[in-house]
């Protein structure tokens, strides 16, 4: 079997650890299953060939991908640079991709549709996403009802379905809360790897980043422990056990 391609974009080592844990957990999979890159502290490797893996699937972080140049800091650069240069290839190869958050301003970006902060941004806590038509028909939905709770904390979103694109799932807040372009290339702005334990760590690290007054901490925390968010993680595991033995 080939291993999945991991691509984390957190500078913080707890969250990025505590993620990659999400990953494993949530879809499945063993360390030996997967090639783990963390973009803040190694560029893609030079002789990185994707064809040597199964899929690739790119986790969330605290920077936006709208942000303009000249405000990114060195890190936030080699991240988004390190994301984009891949894209090209995976999208022209129909490489299984599942962007994660960030991930689908990636996707979205590259596909030439706008990613801003204009509208859409929901604040962190469960939203509540609704199957589209097309979504019904897409094999990472078979077998999840029609509605279900998923976690998400954003400042920018996608502002219009990219030319091409499937959209599998809406929300009442922000409609593109999952495409796909072709056959295999996925990406959805909630965390599908996500549970209240995996936020409850996020709020606590990222309550001085603008997403929420920091005093709210301990009511969101609050908040996401209550919450029945499962369906989600149903969605990473139906990508992995499509593409594994690819």
């Amino acid at each position: 079997m080939k291993p999945f391609l991991i691509l984390q974009l957190r500078p913080e080592t707890e969250v990025s650890d505590s993620e990659y844990k999400a990953f494993l957990e949530k879809g499945a999979l063993s360390e030996a299953e997967t090639h783990r890159i963390r973009l803040d502290q190694e560029p893609v490797p030079d002789h990185l060939n994707l064809t040597d893996y199964a899929g690739v699937i790119v986790g969330g972080g605290p920077g936006c991908v709208s942000d303009a140049p000249e405000t990114k800091s060195d890190i936030d650069r080699q991240i988004k640079n390190g994301v984009m240069d891949l894209m090209p290839a995976i999208i022209s190869r129909d490489i299984p991709f599942m962007g994660c958050c960030y991930g689908i301003g990636i996707l979205a970006n590259y596909l030439g549709a706008p990613v801003s902060k204009e509208r859409y941004g929901e604040p962190v806590g469960a939203a509540e996403c609704i199957v589209t038509p097309e979504g019904r028909n897409d094999p990472l939905l078979g077998g999840l009802p029609q509605e279900f709770t998923a976690f998400v904390g954003h400042k920018e979103a996608v502002q219009a379905l990219p030319d091409g694109c499937a959209h599998l799932l809406s929300s009442p807040a922000c409609p593109y809360q999952m495409i796909r372009y072709g056959q295999n290339a996925y990406a959805t702005q909630f965390h599908p790897e996500a549970d209240g334990h995996v936020f409850e760590l996020r709020i606590e690290i990222y309550k001085e980043m603008g997403y929420f007054p920091p005093e709210d901490a301990d009511r969101l925390i609050a908040l996401c422990h209550s919450e029945d968010v499962h369906v989600p993680e149903q969605i990473l595991r139906n990508f992995v056990a499509a593409y594994r033995d690819r």
